[in-house]
């Protein structure tokens, strides 16, 4: 049931947020701790406003109540991806050159497990970044377990 919840409303968010100038990241809808949370999380090259995600909760809402779509109680949450974005593909990574990123790797290169640098270059498969103690690795995407910017 909550795949078709999450196919709609992601139909729904990509008919409505192109015209706002917004892109959908990701959409969730799972139990937390506090019951169900549907989240949405939009972005935007030049970041995310208080008011984009207000418009797009007020939105995502009134479709909610006119569609039904959820028996149980929930909690809509509409959010950024954030400073700490995961990098989801290496298109994202190219779109974050020169940016500091963290890397969890499945194995380690040079003992080392997570690799936390400036991201040089992405062709091909390989992200090449410049670790903060100067060393540069060369990172085939299919190591990488986990990837996001960092502070």
């Amino acid at each position: 049931m909550s795949e078709l919840i999450i196919d709609r409303v992601r139909e729904f968010a990509e008919s409505l947020l192109p015209g706002l100038g917004l892109e959908l990241f990701d959409i969730q809808f799972r139990r937390e701790g506090h019951g169900w949370v549907l989240r949405l999380i939009i972005d935007r090259p030049e970041g995310v406003s208080l008011d984009d995600c207000s418009r797009v909760s007020r939105e995502t809402g009134d479709f909610l109540d006119v569609e039904d779509l959820i028996e149980q109680q929930y909690h809509l949450e509409v959010s950024s991806p954030g400073i700490e974005r995961p990098l989801r593909s290496l298109e994202e990574c190219r779109a974050h050159l020169g940016k500091k990123a963290r890397f969890k790797l499945r194995q380690a290169i040079d003992s080392e497990r997570v690799i936390i640098g400036r991201i040089e270059r992405v062709e091909d498969e390989l992200i090449t970044v410049l670790s903060e103690q100067q060393k540069t690795y060369e990172l085939d995407w299919s190591l990488i377990s986990k990837a996001r910017l960092a502070l």
